[in-house]
């Protein structure tokens, strides 16, 4: 394991691994700030919370989901550690790991200023993809067997995430519906403000470990070390990586709030509950199998289902379709800007 004074020598050592951990915490604290208001976007919504108490209550507990569960459970993170293979050059290796941040930065960043929640979980993984298969001209670079469980995070993230959404209102319906509808009110606001607080916990436990695993791929290649495929993850860079994705949350990100939990569907508090509460089970259940899933993607698609629930119309359906079409343009293109990037700082470095 890496002691932090370690890791401080390595840095200020190696040019090329102080870039990419300085453009791995500027991802970090991005996915914070574009990511993570899509956990309280709901509770907003309905007014059960304000957005500021929301944003602090976030920023919070994605501390704690990175904290808590990367203890417990580091799948994720090792997934993303070995999903892509940039040669047995180390010194290219990390310049193509710089290249695959730079394109995630840029590409997070340019879909947060139009205000479409994307997704950095699969610009990540588009990013490296894009890198690995520059620096080996073709898919020679890409672990097909790690590479399928961002498939199975793409079906579980879309159906799962609608079904549970669907399924879990459709419950709560059933259990309160000999009950007052104006006594629930309260109850309900409470719980959708535990319901957020769990989004945020989980949405700082699967994020968080794909960042780390970034981190510690790119700590081995600066060492010269091209061929472990297993790690122990440092209890310094539990608290680093925890804290940046904090800042991040606490920055805000209220038009991200706003297209999520205001535009695409209009929801009462009972359906904002049963959306949290979708969605984070699913993200449990990802980060518990290992799986990386988008969690604007899984939360996305609950609130589609408590949605579709009431009626179909209930839901925007041109919002849903520009967020989907937004998904589908990252694996290409910020593919391709990290194949370019890579191809491009090779030359020069």
């Amino acid at each position: 394991m890496t002691e932090f004074t370690d890791f401080l020598s390595q840095t200020t050592q190696n040019p090329a691994l102080l870039i990419t951990v300085i453009l791995t915490l500027a991802v970090i604290l991005v996915n914070g700030w574009t990511d993570a208001p899509n956990a309280i976007a709901t509770a907003v919504s309905t007014r059960a919370i304000t957005p500021r108490a929301a944003i602090i209550m976030a920023a919070v507990f994605n501390f704690l989901g990175i904290f808590v569960m990367t203890l417990i459970n580091k799948t994720v993170a090792e997934t993303i550690y070995n999903m892509v293979d940039f040669g047995d050059n180390s010194g290219e290796a990390l310049t193509a790991l710089c290249a695959a941040m730079v394109a995630i930065v840029v590409w997070a960043v340019t879909a947060w200023k139009f205000g479409i929640p994307t997704s950095e979980s699969h610009a990540l993984i588009a990013g490296l993809t894009g890198a690995a298969i520059a620096m080996h001209g073709g898919l020679g670079g890409v672990n097909g067997s790690e590479w399928m469980k961002v498939i199975y995070g793409l079906v579980l993230s879309t159906f799962l995430g609608f079904g549970m959404g669907y399924g879990t209102v459709r419950l709560t319906e059933g259990i309160f519906r000999r009950v007052d509808k104006r006594k629930t009110v309260g109850f309900f606001k409470n719980a959708q403000i535990g319901g957020a607080a769990a989004m945020a916990f989980m949405h700082g436990a699967q994020d968080g470990q794909k960042f780390m695993g970034v981190f510690l791929l790119g700590m081995a290649l600066s060492s010269g070390n091209t061929a472990t495929t297993t790690f122990s993850i440092p209890f310094w860079l539990i608290i680093l990586c925890s804290i940046v994705m904090g800042l991040g949350t606490s920055i805000g990100g209220y038009r991200i709030i706003k297209a999520v939990g205001m535009d695409m569907v209009q929801l009462e508090t009972y359906q904002g509950f049963s959306a949290d509460l979708a969605g984070a089970g699913c993200l449990l259940i990802s980060s518990l199998t290992g799986i990386p899933v988008s969690t604007t993607a899984t939360k996305t698609t609950a609130i589609m289902g408590v949605g579709a629930a009431k009626r179909l119309r209930s839901v925007n359906w041109g919002v849903v379709r520009e967020m989907v079409m937004t998904w589908f343009l990252t694996f290409p293109g910020c593919g391709i800007i990290g194949f370019i990037m890579a191809k491009l700082f090779v030359s020069i470095f």
